[in-house]
């Protein structure tokens, strides 16, 4: 079957696969958000892990439609609409495939797998067109622009040149080895004496303590099977982040649902004397950030890697904040039970 893609907007206009997002008139949803009408067999952390999954089973109702949309442009989605219309080649390198789309979504790679120096470089590639040739990650409200709409632009360019650098990772070399040798590098210090970490597993919480911000590649990249990190930085300077895997449905491992940190804010300004200010995203934002504020950051600036946003000087020493955190979710996750596929109404009841 020779499938296309079409804009978001134009879901309703024919038989439509949507892909990594929801719309009325979809006749086969492949995608990982909560609550989504992803075929229970067919479910998987990622949305092109579904998409591939779907592949090797083509009798699935819907899939024999021709047309294939989503509502935005990221690296999980991209990679599963371009499996819909490239099985051959998708198939070919189904496992290659998987580790970009988690590492794309969730920032999560083990440097060691032999295909995770292909799967770095196709990422780093595809993070590097984008924003040559269109603009950042949620990047489309600040120019006065839709991302269902702008992002079609995206997947034009995208889906016929992806297939090239796939075969021939050399073909892209000029884009992607910058970012390549910038996470290299950070991955040098997350594995060096620099860096320590401290694992609380009960209530998926790692705490990694290293010198200064980093790429998400290298400071998330060995933190699979932990949701909430707290990075602690020379000079009393702190992050802590929900991590994309507890706004989906993933589907590899139960979780424990979000908790407001509101409340974790308030207990800190209870101890801040430098003058700033703790705060926090909401539950529903897709990585909501904890940290003392400055001028406030958009959407684009708290997506995009720490190593690249002001990150201020506490005057809570870090024994003393994770020690607050730690407790924090210990109470608030007392008599909680982790499980698969949370509603947000059972989420935000917790």
């Amino acid at each position: 079957m020779n499938r296309y893609f079409v804009p978001f907007a134009q879901l309703r206009q024919q038989p439509t696969i949507v892909v990594d997002s929801v719309g009325l008139g979809a006749v086969l949803t492949l995608a990982h958000w909560r609550g989504a009408a992803t075929p229970p067999a067919l479910r998987d952390d990622t949305s092109a892990g579904s998409a591939l999954r779907a592949l090797h089973q083509p009798t699935t109702p819907g899939l024999e439609a021709a047309a294939v949309t989503a509502n935005h442009f990221d690296i999980d989605g991209f990679i599963g609409v371009w499996s819909l219309l490239n099985k051959g080649l998708a198939m070919k390198h189904e496992e290659l495939l998987r580790m970009v789309a988690v590492l794309g979504d969730f920032r999560e790679i083990d440097l060691a797998h032999p295909l995770a120096d292909d799967a770095l470089k196709l990422v780093c590639w595809l993070n590097a067109e984008e924003k040559a040739r269109f603009y950042e990650p949620f990047g489309a409200p600040a120019r006065r622009r839709r991302e269902d709409e702008a992002s079609a632009e995206k997947f034009d360019w995208f889906l016929p040149h992806f297939a090239a650098v796939l075969e021939n990772l050399a073909t892209g070399r000029a884009a992607w080895q910058p970012e390549y040798d910038r996470v290299q590098r950070a991955a040098a210090i997350i594995r060096s004496h620099q860096t320590t970490r401290q694992d609380y597993p009960e209530i998926g919480l790692a705490v990694v303590r290293t010198p200064a911000p980093l790429p998400y590649y290298a400071l998330f990249g060995p933190t699979a099977g932990y949701d909430i990190v707290l990075s602690q930085y020379e000079g009393n300077r702190y992050e802590l982040e929900y991590k994309y895997t507890t706004w989906i449905d993933l589907a590899s491992r139960p979780t424990l649902p979000r908790l407001p940190l509101a409340p974790l804010a308030a207990q800190l300004n209870a101890l801040e004397t430098s003058g700033k200010t703790w705060a926090a995203d909401g539950i529903t934002d897709t990585g909501p950030l904890l940290r003392l504020t400055g001028r406030k950051l958009s959407k684009a600036e708290r997506y995009a890697d720490p190593d690249g946003r002001p990150i201020y000087a506490s005057s809570i020493a870090p024994e003393v904040l994770e020690r607050e955190v730690v407790a924090f979710f210990r109470a608030g996750y007392a008599g909680v039970e982790a499980k698969s596929y949370w509603s947000w109404a059972e989420v935000k009841a917790v």
